[in-house]
């Protein structure tokens, strides 16, 4: 009995070894980082203007913050005013929010009635400057452009903090992978 068990930790010990023998050579064949930015090593992200016709008086001063903070905290690049490698600018073209009957909820009233909430639906585009100067191959201009729907019992306040603060997080998601992510 005490045979098999040696044999069988002997051999557990061989598959671990393996895999961490198999995992310690695709490490050295591929960075996860999977970064695009290589040689860069400053940017400068300008403000964001909200040229909408529709204005929400925090989404310029929101947008470019969470912006630059994305770049600052999840990258090396350093920020600077003067000559930067990498330039990120742009405006808000768009701050809309419009009546939409997607995905409503129904309420049975006392009388046996059914009532359809309506939803709103905001939207959020945003036109993008992206230069970079040491590979100005990589450089674009791109709008991005996303939405939130949310039920219109919503109070104002209640819409700047919670739906601008999602829209903004996956537009700011995609500018970010477009930039720094090379798959």
């Amino acid at each position: 009995m005490n045979f098999n068990i040696k044999n069988i930790s002997i051999m557990k010990l061989k598959i671990v070894g393996l895999l961490l023998f198999c995992v310690s050579i695709l490490n050295s064949c591929y960075s996860f980082t999977g970064s695009s930015l290589k040689d860069e090593k400053t940017i400068q992200i300008n403000e964001f203007p909200n040229n909408a016709a529709l204005v929400n008086p925090t989404l310029s001063q929101q947008f470019s913050t969470d912006i630059q903070n994305r770049f600052l905290q999840r990258t090396t690049l350093k920020g600077t005013k003067e000559n930067p490698d990498i330039l990120v600018e742009g405006e808000i073209t768009d701050y809309s929010i419009t009546p939409t009957t997607i995905s409503s909820n129904t309420q049975t009233t006392s009388t046996g009635g059914v009532v359809q909430e309506s939803q709103n639906k905001l939207t959020i585009t945003v036109k993008v400057h992206y230069e970079n100067k040491l590979h100005p191959d990589l450089s674009f201009d791109r709008t991005y452009s996303d939405e939130a729907v949310f039920n219109n019992s919503l109070s104002q306040s209640a819409i700047e903090t919670s739906q601008v603060r999602i829209v903004n997080e996956r537009i700011i998601n995609k500018i970010f992978n477009d930039i720094v992510a090379n798959w």
